[in-house]
């Protein structure tokens, strides 16, 4: 037979531990494993079946998927540490108008308008994108999950007061969900141990007037049950 198991697909950035923690606590004989998936590939890994529920970066394509908003997340522009950027705690969009932006080929910040003036070679990740931005190439643009993944001692990264955040959701396949899925969106959702779906809960208390037609009906019984005549006599 084979073992229950989940499979939660995260994208870089994304932060399931404190799920996966609660899940190790309250199901200790199922395992839940963990997958990395590309942002562009979450939604799609879902449907496959590949992973049994993702954290993804919205907006993506969602079709034939339920999705849970978790989160939103501060936009940040990475630059190096000499940076004239790096001097303040925060910036706006009008300040990277004239710098160079790295625009990766997985990019996930959705911002059509975004400032500055994008570089022609597009770095496939935003892994090569970090190291183009430590030579001096440009600025990026993305997550400040993803700025802290990938940190290096020669980088730094300030928040855009006025940039879009980014989104991260939880997302499952649509229709009929199976116990485990469940169980992981209710923890997901701040569920409490014992309060999951589908549990059966205690019976309620009768009123006193249901109470009063069970004892009628008790006596009623009882009295077609002494009324019932014997062999006794028949002849």
């Amino acid at each position: 037979m084979t073992q229950a198991s989940l499979t939660l697909g995260y994208v870089p950035g994304g932060t399931p531990a404190k799920w996966a923690r609660t899940w190790a606590q309250r199901h200790p004989d199922i395992p839940l494993t963990l997958r990395a998936v590309e942002a562009a590939d979450a939604a799609a890994e879902v449907r496959a079946g590949t992973v049994d529920v993702a954290l993804i970066r919205l907006p993506a394509d969602t079709a034939a998927l339920a999705v849970i908003p978790l989160y939103e997340e501060t936009t940040v522009a990475v630059v190096p540490t000499d940076h004239l950027l790096s001097t303040v705690d925060e910036i706006s969009s009008a300040d990277l108008d004239d710098e160079p932006i790295l625009l990766p080929l997985d990019n996930v910040v959705a911002w059509p308008d975004a400032p500055g003036t994008p570089i022609d070679h597009r770095p496939e990740t935003t892994q090569d994108a970090i190291e183009l931005v430590a030579a001096g190439m440009g600025a990026l643009i993305v997550p400040q999950s993803l700025a802290r993944l990938y940190h290096r001692k020669d980088l730094t990264y300030r928040p855009i007061a006025d940039a879009p955040r980014c989104s991260v959701a939880l997302a499952f396949p649509e229709g009929a969900q199976s116990d485990l899925v469940e169980e992981f969106t209710g923890i997901v959702r701040g569920r409490k141990p014992g309060s999951s779906r589908g549990q059966a809960q205690p019976a309620p208390k009768r009123t006193a007037r249901e109470k009063t037609l069970a004892k009628q009906a008790a006596r009623a019984a009882a009295g077609k049950v002494a009324r019932k005549p014997t062999k006794r006599g028949r002849q």
